[in-house]
Order: structure tokens, then C-alpha cells, then sequence
């Protein structure tokens, strides 16, 4: 046959496939959520998240030294107090567990890029992401709040800081507030496409945040949406976003594909607790090869056109690319 184009002639060895591959990933570009809760001498394993853990501040160390032997330096931090009240202000206390969190963290891992989630749900009594209004979170009000818990977590050592409550403004309001005490220079990844999602469901069991009545659809964004996910993300960039989120990763690649082209900033993706809990379970049940998928998942997130990769399996990910597994 008298074929000139044979695009499987790039494909004949793995050096060679490995030598056109178009998609590269790297270590510095993975960063791993951990729980940090009360308490001493607490490693509790996470019931929804096999391989998860709840750590306390004196046992967080130890994840801490696992990942950065392993290669990954970055780290977001979520926090779960005992106390929580109808004002979150254990998000904003000085003394409140992440800011406990990053201060023993700075101290023993002075090279390790510390990131917090800034939200309220984790510490209001009725597990919405704002102070309440009735039966609806007060988006102005909350605002001053969570530029107060942006600029605590910056003040006891984070180097960035990451929205992810989805009120409208926040990001001026943190930028703002930043900028006022002398923190021009920290960045904030904004979770600027953040979507409605069945897929936060172990997240929520792990760090104790479902809400208490309703959902939070009048503030994260409809999964039928698109256009409303691109003006999200150019408003926050307005605002002062350093990077763009795009949240869940594995069933919003569409959207991660749009954003990474129109934004003129770098874009994340959070591959979230549900897509977590999936490859866990599917794989107990020996139904999926469990690295392959996380290969995937991973790759596919990159190949859309992330530059960072939010991820659970960020030490599996670091040790497939030191192999040559992955990469």
C-alpha cells in the first residue's frame, strides 16, 4: 500500500514514544492535601478514603517527612477543630489548629511549600461556607472573615493561600487584606471553578464538613455550566488570582481544557475525594489495575492543561516518575 503518513512509526519502542510524548509531568508540580486534627499522638485512617489519614500536629510530621523524601514539597492543609461555632472563628484564631499546623511545619520543614485552604465550613456549627443570614450564607459578611483567615495563615507561615468558598469578592478581599499587612508577595490559587459535586462526598466525612441543612448550591457553581466557570475564573484573575483552580479534576476536563486557554495565569486541578474513593474501592474489588488508573487520571488532568495537580496519590505519583513509570 502506498502510504506516505504512518503515524505509527513514532510509536515502534518506548524510548522513541517517551522521546514525542507530548504531555511531561514533574514531582514539583503534584501537591497533597492533608487533615490536621485536635488532639496528640492521632493517626486515625479516614473510613470513605482508604490510605487517608486524620493526623494531629505532632503526628503530622511524619507525613510531612514521608512526602518530602519522596519528592513532593508541597502540601495544603485542611484543618478540623474540636470547637466550632456559629462565626467559624476558629478559621481565624491565631491559635486555631492550621495555624498551629504551619508553625511546627515551617519549624521542621523550612523547604516545603505550605498552602492552606481558606473556607469557614470546616468550622461553623452548621457546616456552610459563611456566616448565615437566615437560612442563606451573607457572601459581604463572610468576606471580611475569610480575609482575616487568609492573613492568620499567612502570619504562622503559609506561602500561599487558597479561597475555596466560592463567595463572590473573596479574592479582592484577601488580596486586599494581604496586601495591607505587607504580604505582596504571597500568592493566592484561587478555587475559581469550583462546581456543585457529588464527588465531595468523602471529603466531607474526613474533614466533618457537610452541611447541616440544605447544600451549597446558591454559592458553588452548577455542573451544567460553562460559561459561567470561564467568567468565574477571569473575574478572580481581576481580582488579583495568581492561579486559577479548577475543581473536581477527572469529570471536568472539558473545563480545565477552556480555562488553561484563555487565562493568561497558571491553572490547577483538585482530583477530589471521590475520585479518590473510586479508584480505591474498585481496585479492592480487584476490578481496575489501580496504578494504571492513577497514571491516567493524572495524565489526562496534565494533557487538558493543568500545571498543577491537587491529588491524594501525589507519593504514588512521585515514585511512578522516579521509576520512569510515569513522567
Amino acid at each position: 500500500m502506498d502510504m506516505l503518513i504512518r503515524p505509527r512509526r513514532i510509536r515502534g519502542n518506548e524510548v522513541l514514544r517517551k522521546m514525542v510524548r507530548e504531555t511531561r509531568m514533574d514531582k514539583s508540580s503534584l501537591v497533597y492535601p492533608i487533615f490536621i486534627r485536635e488532639g496528640e499522638q492521632i493517626e486515625e485512617e479516614i473510613p470513605s478514603m482508604e490510605g487517608q489519614y486524620r493526623y494531629s500536629v505532632d503526628r503530622m510530621n511524619f507525613q510531612l517527612e514521608r512526602l518530602n523524601n519522596a519528592g513532593v514539597k508541597s502540601v495544603m492543609f485542611f484543618g478540623i477543630p474540636d470547637e466550632k461555632d456559629e462565626v467559624g472563628s476558629g478559621a481565624y484564631d491565631e491559635n486555631g489548629i492550621v495555624q498551629r499546623a504551619l508553625r511546627e511545619a515551617r519549624k521542621n520543614f523550612p523547604d516545603m511549600y505550605l498552602i492552606t485552604d481558606v473556607c469557614m465550613c470546616e468550622y461553623t456549627s452548621h457546616g456552610h461556607c459563611g456566616v448565615l443570614r437566615g437560612q442563606d450564607v451573607d457572601n459581604d459578611a463572610t468576606l471580611k472573615l475569610l480575609a482575616d483567615t487568609a492573613l492568620s495563615h499567612v502570619e504562622a507561615g503559609a506561602d500561599m493561600v487558597a479561597p475555596s468558598d466560592m463567595m463572590d469578592g473573596r479574592v479582592r478581599a484577601i488580596r486586599e487584606m494581604l496586601d495591607r499587612a505587607g504580604h505582596l508577595n504571597t500568592p493566592i490559587m484561587s478555587y475559581a471553578v469550583k462546581y456543585a459535586s457529588a464527588f465531595y462526598g468523602p471529603f466531607r466525612d474526613a474533614a466533618g464538613s457537610a452541611p447541616s441543612f440544605g447544600d451549597r448550591k446558591t454559592y458553588q457553581m452548577d455542573f451544567h455550566n460553562r460559561k459561567e466557570g470561564i467568567k468565574e475564573a477571569l473575574l478572580d484573575i481581576e481580582e488579583g488570582a495568581d492561579i486559577i483552580m479548577v475543581k473536581p479534576a477527572m469529570s471536568y476536563l472539558d473545563m480545565i481544557s477552556e480555562v488553561s486557554k484563555i487565562v493568561n495565569v497558571p491553572v490547577a486541578s483538585y482530583s477530589v475525594s471521590g475520585e479518590y474513593a473510586m479508584v480505591k474501592a474498585a481496585a479492592k474489588m480487584g476490578f481496575i489495575d489501580e496504578e494504571k488508573i492513577i497514571q491516567e487520571m493524572a495524565v489526562s488532568a496534565y494533557r487538558a492543561g493543568s500545571d498543577i495537580y491537587i491529588t491524594y496519590f501525589a507519593k504514588e505519583l512521585a515514585k511512578m516518575m522516579d521509576e520512569g513509570r510515569i513522567g
